[in-house]
């Protein structure tokens, strides 16, 4: 079992690290709210650094899930971060959703150091982090993967080496380009039956046996139907991941017309007040026939 170093303890850290406990792993934590380290050590045990570089001293992995790049930059390369402190031959997994600038930035510092780096985002939200459930998707050396892999087994479901670093970040961005499109088209469908005045019910039986089915129909069109939006991804975190791989597109070049459409459509629900609503949410946006 191995010694680990979790930074960022909320509400997809706070599970994941919760289940490396349960495999047998030696924790520290790390969070920049206090408080949420401590109530984790007091749920799991483990013991509680305070800072970064305090964690990951005489560890054999660090793994961080904080909430953009600036968090991830502060905790690795910033004053007190961890990267200062990590031995040669040490493991660093990355879970946050960050550009896949930072992911190669990354990586050529820790390479200098002698560091192992994955960056490996992940799709599943609080459920699939509460059930052990996530999918991962993973960029760098077949080696660090291959030693990754054996640790986020704990909290995964589905754990796939897209490529080199920056991969798995890129892997994500498709991810939520692919979502925002299905969330839209979905938004779309359900103000149209309701403006026929069908049974919604029927309607989802009958549709999500075929073509259209989708994670998004079966998990959210009965609340989208209800305008019950107070659980879930968020709005801002989607229009930040959205960002990313709009971002991302001016460098390789892709067109992404939809996403950059439902991008403008989620800044009016952010307008609207609700940014934190689940992503779901973009169906208000859309009148209801009266």
């Amino acid at each position: 079992m191995a010694k680990i170093a979790f930074i960022g303890i909320g509400v997809m850290g706070g599970p994941m690290a919760g289940h490396l406990v349960k495999a047998g792993h030696e924790l520290t934590v790390y969070n920049r709210t206090r408080s949420k380290a401590e109530a984790w050590v007091a749920e799991y045990g483990g013991s509680l650094a305070e800072n970064p570089a305090v964690a990951a001293r005489d560890k054999q992995i660090v793994i961080t899930c904080v909430g953009n790049d600036d968090d991830l930059s502060s905790v690795t390369m910033g004053r007190d971060g961890a990267f200062s402190t990590m031995a040669s031959g040490a493991l660093f997994i990355d879970h946050t959703t960050v550009s896949a600038r930072i992911a190669r930035q990354l990586s050529v510092e820790a390479e200098g150091r002698g560091i192992h780096v994955v960056d490996a985002p992940v799709s599943g939200g609080q459920a699939g982090a509460e059930n052990g459930k996530l999918s991962i998707m993973c960029g760098g050396s077949k080696e660090a993967f291959a030693a990754a892999e054996l640790i986020m087994d704990a909290y995964a479901g589905r754990i796939v080496h897209v490529g080199r670093t920056g991969a798995g970040q890129t892997t994500k961005m498709c991810n939520q380009i692919a979502i925002a499109g299905v969330l839209e088209g979905l938004s779309e469908a359900l103000r149209f039956a309701q403006a026929s005045q069908l049974d919604l019910d029927k309607v989802h039986e009958a549709i999500s046996g075929g073509a259209a089915q989708s994670w998004q129909m079966d998990n959210r069109w009965a609340t989208m139907a209800q305008d019950k939006f107070d659980f879930g991804f968020a709005v801002d975190w989607m229009r930040k991941d959205l960002g990313l791989a709009l971002e991302e597109a001016r460098t390789n070049g892709a067109a992404l017309p939809v996403a950059a459409l439902v991008d403008q459509f989620y800044a009016e629900v952010q307008a609207a007040g609700g940014g934190r609503n689940d992503t779901s949410s973009l169906v208000s946006r859309l009148p209801k026939r009266k």
